[in-house]
């Protein structure tokens, strides 16, 4: 690294702003506050993939890329290690992990490539078990994607999607025994339980069909917070407050906020 590297001046300016001349609150981080600022960062990156703006992406990785580099120069100061380290021990990984590529491994595609990794992974961590890798703090559902994903790739899978929605179904009727007549009278652990068991498999099914289940999830709450805007621009039009309505009113405003949207009269 040196003069003129942009890397390497970001990699200065942390250290700047943690010496003892330097910024009050970049002195008091520590690793564990880091940690919010960091999956915030990530999010804001991909609201801004999302988002479609080359400009917008460009600022935000540079944010997140702050957030590692600060916290590589933490680790620095605890005598660890330091983000020449980092940069070393990722590559190497990378180049471990990609035999296809700096190897004479050969891959009929991609699918091929992912299994070769999960093994690679686990004979890395032979110890660990095949799902160790899987952060603790992933959203639920992006969890049970990423399980399910090593799973598979390991062999443990459902040969066709169709076998998945039947799983579906029989984790379905297992939530409706549990909630029985009387959902309120219900023991809540057993319908946790069964509830969790359907949204999993949902998860699988979403894999098996190559959809991102947090995206879809994601969309379906952008859609219904879109509608349901709609609504209470409507009501506001009309003089009335969503709370005085009936449900019979509700639904046939929503019905009508739909077939609007999907361009039906």
């Amino acid at each position: 690294m040196g003069e003129g590297n942009p890397f390497a001046e970001l990699v200065a300016l942390a250290a700047r702003l943690r010496a003892p001349d330097g910024c009050p609150w970049d002195r008091e981080q520590t690793l564990e506050s880091l940690k919010t600022y960091i999956m915030e960062e990530a999010y804001e990156v991909v609201d801004a993939i999302d988002g479609n703006d080359p400009a917008l992406l460009s600022g935000e990785l540079g944010d997140l890329l702050f957030q590692i580099v600060f916290a590589a120069e933490i680790a620095h100061e605890n005598g660890w290690f330091d983000v020449e380290q980092v940069c070393r021990k990722i590559r190497a990984k990378m180049v471990y992990r990609h035999p296809h590529v700096f190897g004479d491994v050969e891959v009929a595609g991609a699918e091929e490539v992912v299994r070769n990794w999960e093994a690679l992974k686990a004979r890395e961590h032979r110890d660990r078990g095949a799902l160790a890798g899987v952060p603790q703090q992933l959203p639920a559902l992006l969890k049970a994607l990423r399980i399910t994903e090593k799973a598979a790739a390991l062999g443990f899978d459902w040969e066709r999607a169709n076998d998945v929605v039947a799983k579906l179904h029989e984790e379905v009727g297992e939530l409706i025994a549990e909630l029985g007549p009387d959902p309120a009278s219900r023991p809540r652990e057993g319908v946790r339980e069964e509830l969790g068991d359907v949204l999993f498999v949902l998860a699988n099914l979403a894999r098996q069909l190559g959809i991102d289940p947090e995206a879809a999830l994601q969309g379906a709450n952008e859609k219904f917070a879109r509608r349901f805007t709609a609504m209470e621009e409507e009501a506001r039009g009309r003089g009335v407050a969503l709370s005085s309505l009936s449900l019979a009113e509700l639904d046939a405003m929503w019905d009508a906020v739909k077939a609007r949207e999907r361009g039906r009269p």
